[in-house]
């Protein structure tokens, strides 16, 4: 049986965000592999984090730049390290490496950091994305901690591409994981276009695009009311601040609902799902939702980047506010288009986010590259290269802070 060892960078929250539940997916795959997991983190409990001993998943705290954690990982001795985002391979790789030098050590990336960040600085700027932009430290990081790990969860085919043809990052070390839905739990029968109403978006609060989304769509609302003065527009999402809950306004139809118990329940009642989306990286879990609900839906190219190949969008993309405020009206208010949209998420669902399919494929993955460990490690010479001199500064650095804090206590 195989121990895996999950390093988070948060405790999971499959209902207040896309990364909680991909985390969760991930986690479900391993137990029902008959393996042994743990998940640990440095991070304080949440109110919204799940109960993962109902999962079948035992949990630790760890402490950071503490050797504490030595000891721990020593005595557990995983066969596999999964580091939920590059910053935890950052904490803890070296540790894993002095302590486990043989267990096989998995990056999920989540989303690229490095590229969400320099959208967002563009963004900010009012400008393309440059090279200049891309190239961060950011991004130093990130890829060096990609070339560090045996094998990188890529979640967006955009990204894969990305990192293959602009980072020239060997695709031997990546492995495309998307989310994965249980096709065998995929709604059977959903409500009709007459029994729904109103639009609607979801996303935590904390996570900088979905409140730029907000933002925008204070400015693409009226223009939508305009046209449909009956219709309402609901804003769900863990974590609203008071900047946000300051935005409610039942009178121009623009409601802040804050936190959804059940995401599904809610995207069923909407008849169509808006996502301005302007900067960020990954993919969308609220669109993956949607199509799950069959909810049509308008994004823009950034909401819809890395989704799907050649299938159809289920509803819209623009980035043009006119054109986007359009395409929304015309959705909401045209059946037989509102259905035609509605056809198209089943095929994208079965074809790209098999949970069955991707599971298989990845524990496949995991397996073949356990077997030839050694070989694996010698083809990535860039990598152990990134060992022996990245990860030694980010040791000596965390032992000189234990250091300092040993003497502080």
């Amino acid at each position: 049986m195989k121990k895996i060892l999950v390093i988070g960078y948060v405790w999971p929250e499959p209902n207040s965000s896309a990364a909680g539940s991909h985390m969760m997916s991930i986690l479900r795959l391993f137990v029902k592999q008959g393996w042994q997991v743990e998940f640990s983190t440095p991070s304080q409990p949440t109110d919204h984090m799940i109960d993962l001993e109902s999962e079948g998943i035992s949990s630790k705290n760890i402490q950071l730049n503490c050797d504490s954690f030595d000891s721990y990982i020593s005595e557990y001795q995983p066969d596999l390290v999964l580091f939920d985002r590059f910053m935890m391979e950052e904490q803890f790789g070296w540790r894993v490496e002095k302590n486990c030098p043989s267990a096989l050590k998995v990056l999920d990336t989540e989303d690229l950091q490095c590229l969400r960040n320099a959208r967002h600085q563009a963004h900010k700027g009012e400008r393309q994305l440059s090279q200049t932009d891309l190239f961060s430290d950011m991004a130093k990081r990130e890829i060096a901690a990609i070339l560090r790990s045996d094998i990188s969860l890529i979640i967006s085919s955009y990204e894969m591409q990305l990192l293959t043809q602009t980072f020239k990052v060997d695709a031997s070390l990546l492995h495309y994981l998307p989310f994965m839905v249980n096709i065998e739990n995929y709604p059977k029968a959903e409500k009709s276009f007459a029994q729904r109403q109103h639009f609607m978006t979801i996303g935590n609060f904390r996570h900088a695009p979905n409140w730029d989304a907000v933002l925008y769509l204070q400015k693409i609302w009226p223009l939508i009311r305009a046209k449909l003065p009956d219709a309402e527009l609901h804003i769900y999402g863990s974590y609203p601040p008071p900047k946000a809950t300051a935005l409610h306004n039942p009178k121009t139809g623009f409601h802040i609902k804050g936190w959804a118990e059940n995401a599904y329940t809610v995207m069923e009642q909407a008849r169509v799902c808006l996502a301005p989306i302007r900067f960020g990286a990954g993919i969308k879990g609220k669109l993956l939702d949607a199509m799950i609900m069959k909810t049509p839906s308008v994004t823009t190219s950034v909401g819809s980047e890395g989704m799907i190949a050649d299938e159809k969008w289920p509803g819209a993309i623009h980035d043009d506010i006119d054109d986007f405020v359009n395409a929304a009206i015309n959705l909401y208010s045209d059946e037989e288009q509102w259905l035609l949209a509605q056809q198209n998420s089943a095929d994208i669902i079965c074809n790209r986010y098999n949970s069955a399919l991707l599971g298989e494929s990845l524990i496949n993955k995991i397996n073949h590259i356990s077997g030839d460990l050694v070989q694996h490690r010698l083809n990535n010479f860039t990598g152990a290269m990134l060992k022996h001199h990245s990860m030694a500064s980010t040791k000596y650095m965390s032992q000189w802070i234990a250091e300092k804090n040993s003497k502080l206590s």
